[in-house]
C-alpha cells in the first residue's frame, strides 16, 4: 500500500476529486495548509502597511491505495491539478506497512 499526499491549488480541488471519483478513489482526506515554494509570497496592504505574505494557501489531499492504483492516482491527479503555472503543487507517494478498519477490524489492503 502507499499514501500519496497532493499539495494543490484550492481552485483545482473540484476537477480533481471529480477525476479521482471516476477512477474509483473516494477516501480522500483534505487539510487547508499554507506553503512555499518557487512561487514565493505576495504583497498585500492592510490597513495602509505594506506586508510581504510569504506563504501561500493550498489544500493538502491524502489517500491511501493499493500499489496498483497508484500511478494511475498520481497522473490522474498531476494532469487534472496543473494549471501550467508556478505554484501547481507538488505529489508524494510514501509507503504504508499497514492499514486497520475501525469500524470492522479488516487490516492492510482489505481495510481501504
Amino acid at each position: 500500500m502507499k499514501k500519496v499526499e497532493a499539495i494543490i491549488r484550492h481552485e483545482r480541488f473540484e476537477e480533481v476529486k471529480k477525476a479521482l471519483s471516476e477512477i474509483g478513489i473516494r477516501g480522500i482526506t483534505i487539510t487547508d495548509v499554507k506553503g512555499c515554494g518557487r512561487q514565493g509570497g505576495y504583497s498585500e496592504t492592510y490597513r495602509g502597511h505594506k506586508m510581504i505574505i510569504a506563504l501561500r494557501p493550498k489544500l493538502k489531499m491524502e489517500l491511501v491505495a493499493k500499489d496498483a492504483s497508484v500511478d494511475e492516482i498520481v497522473r490522474t491527479i498531476r494532469l487534472t491539478a496543473k494549471t501550467g503555472e508556478v505554484g501547481d503543487g507538488k505529489i508524494f507517494v510514501l509507503p504504508v506497512d499497514d492499514a486497520v478498519s475501525i469500524r470492522s477490524g479488516d487490516q492492510g489492503p482489505e481495510a481501504l
